[in-house]
């Protein structure tokens, strides 16, 4: 492990308390050491990756399209360049049993990890059922290894791959995220939400913190009014970042 038990612990728990405390967590997601660091140096108290982000720095497709092994070790620079917590986009586990999810999440110094219910290899999403035990079982492994990781249960009813209708969204999104937090997930990701109507919806009918993003008609101060407790951003900041190298280097040609 890159720490030693009690310090890994420490994290998490630290991680979990960002969570549920009076402040709004805000993570604007890194890709790698460099972009880690600025966040980490700016005063965030806590670091997440984007999978999305990762992936295309390492020059593959998102959706569990680079193998595991490069994307748990880019994870594991980010996590060596600061002093905070850090929390790994895992995807959907890359087909992983729990135990070996959490103990690679460990290896590396991570104490929280996303984990999606978009089913990569059939399409649609993974049966609400079966991912809760899996979410379950990541839970135990966690619980046996003495480092409760912080599980933020991504839920991908919003989102057009996961073939659900619009008017049923949110309340599969609710179903989803109950059996989920119920399965031991320390917060819940409706990703894709951008009606506030629909958040609003969510927060009160799912028991613990949900993930939000900002969009065209919600920004932090909307969100937070909302009950949202942890505002995630993906790869935007990369993409941003590769936009401005793009205008850059292109200036050197014109």
């Amino acid at each position: 492990m890159a720490a030693d038990v009690t310090d890994l612990k420490a994290r998490a728990e630290r991680l979990r308390e960002l969570h549920n405390g009076k402040e709004m967590l805000v993570l604007p997601n890194a890709w790698d050491a460099a972009s880690a660091a600025v966040v980490a140096e700016a005063g965030f108290p806590a670091v997440a990756t984007a999978s999305a982000a990762v992936s295309a720095m390492l020059g593959f497709p998102d959706r569990e399209g680079a193998p595991w092994q490069e994307m748990f070790a880019a994870a594991g620079r980010v996590v060596r360049a600061v002093s905070v917590p850090v929390t790994v986009d895992a995807e959907a586990g890359y087909g992983m049993q729990p135990r070996e999810l959490v103990d690679r999440l460990l290896e590396i110094g991570a104490v929280g990890c996303n984990l999606e219910d978009s089913d990569h290899r059939a399409g649609g999403l993974v049966e609400a059922g079966a991912h809760a035990r899996w979410l379950a079982a990541v839970r135990s492994a966690a619980t046996d290894a003495g480092v409760p990781i912080v599980i933020n249960a991504r839920v991908d009813t919003f989102l057009p791959a996961g073939g659900i209708a619009e008017a049923d969204r949110v309340k599969e999104a609710i179903r989803r995220g109950r059996l989920y937090r119920d399965a031991g997930a320390d917060c819940i990701y409706p990703i894709g939400v951008s009606d506030q109507r629909d958040i609003a919806a969510l927060v009160t009918e799912l028991p613990g913190p949900i993930n939000g993003n900002t969009g065209e008609n919600l920004d932090l101060a909307t969100l937070r009014e909302l009950g949202v407790a942890r505002v995630s951003y993906g790869p935007r900041f990369y993409r941003a970042a590769m936009a401005d190298l793009k205008t850059a280097v292109q200036g050197l040609l014109d």
